[in-house]
């Protein structure tokens, strides 16, 4: 029996796909035509492209409000012949309180996705809800703020500035608000975060690791609905990686935040609650509870690699 929430990409023939399923065409091929996860025809769920999450799982389990949400997401560059579709048609929810990662190859749409959803870009078609509130509709100045008091962002650099000591960085966005912080919660953030004693320095002084740990701080600091991250641990040792990976979790776990994290890495995807993966604009998989293993076999699955001597990614995996 496969995990629960997701089947195999091949199911055996005597079963046939389940119940609402379908195999996809047009969509899946032009990830064999374009994508770098290429070689196989899979029969992929037509419900993981719409359905809720948990509706999708097997069982009962209490389903999570959402926090954000896309019906018909679509964005294109171009026109005419030169027009590169680079998310078609995209239906997803993110769970509040949950730990989201996005998967996919170079080009797949994932970092595209965040941000739309995130009301960093606009979009050519569709919908995009943050909480109760239609994103896809507002002016500049609306978004400015939605983004400045509802979401918290954490990129691969870390966007400190030099000047500025831990402490000056991590309530920045609220001092540029006008806001006073909640003293409370940032001392609680600060200490999940073990930053006490570095408030004082100024970036120079600090690890890439602790560098990451303000920005996760500086994320947290205003209490977000949402908090976006793009490949957090890029510009990181394994092990200062590993510390930011065990921090967001902590921050999901602990603190009841939301994160959506895009990454090709699969560890950092293990660390997460469900997995999303994307190919040629388009949700083609999904894997909740994954681990680093699992995640891994299912991008080899994508791009037809055999296993590695030792379960090691080989050169397509990492380049993904």
């Amino acid at each position: 029996m496969p995990e629960r929430g997701a089947w195999p990409l091949h199911p055996p023939a005597h079963t046939g796909p389940p119940d609402g399923w379908r195999r996809l065409g047009p969509g899946l091929y032009s990830l064999v035509r374009y994508g770098s996860w290429s070689g196989h025809d899979a029969t992929i769920g037509e419900a993981a492209l719409s359905t809720p999450a948990t509706a999708r799982a097997y069982g009962t389990e209490p389903a999570r409000p959402v926090a954000a949400r896309a019906r018909g997401l679509t964005k294109a560059y171009g026109s005419g012949e030169t027009t590169v579709l680079a998310l078609d048609s995209v239906d997803v929810d993110i769970m509040r309180g949950a730990f989201t990662a996005v998967m996919g190859p170079s080009g797949s749409g994932k970092s595209t996705l965040m941000h739309c959803l995130a009301g960093l870009d606009t979009v050519s078609a569709g919908q995009v809800w943050l909480g109760d509130t239609e994103i896809t509709g507002l002016r500049d100045r609306e978004l400015t703020r939605l983004r400045r008091d509802r979401i918290g962002f954490m990129f691969q650099s870390f966007n400190l500035l030099p000047t500025l000591t831990a402490a000056e960085n991590i309530t920045l966005p609220m001092d540029i608000a006008g806001r006073t912080p909640d003293g409370a919660w940032v001392d609680r953030v600060i200490d999940t975060l073990g930053l006490r004693d570095r408030l004082g320095h100024r970036p120079a002084q600090l690890s890439g690791g602790q560098q990451q740990r303000v920005a996760c701080a500086r994320a947290l600091a205003s209490r977000p609905e949402l908090i976006f991250t793009d490949e957090p641990t890029g510009n990181l040792d394994s092990r200062a990686g590993a510390e930011v990976l065990a921090f967001l979790r902590e921050a999901v776990d602990s603190l009841e935040q939301t994160v959506v994290m895009v990454t090709h890495d699969p560890g950092a995807a293990g660390h997460a609650d469900l997995v999303l993966f994307l190919g040629d604009g388009r949700i083609v998989d999904r894997m909740e509870r994954p681990t680093a293993e699992a995640v891994l076999e299912r991008m080899r699955l994508f791009s037809g690699a055999r296993p590695s001597p030792g379960g090691a990614p080989d050169d397509v995996l990492r380049k993904s």
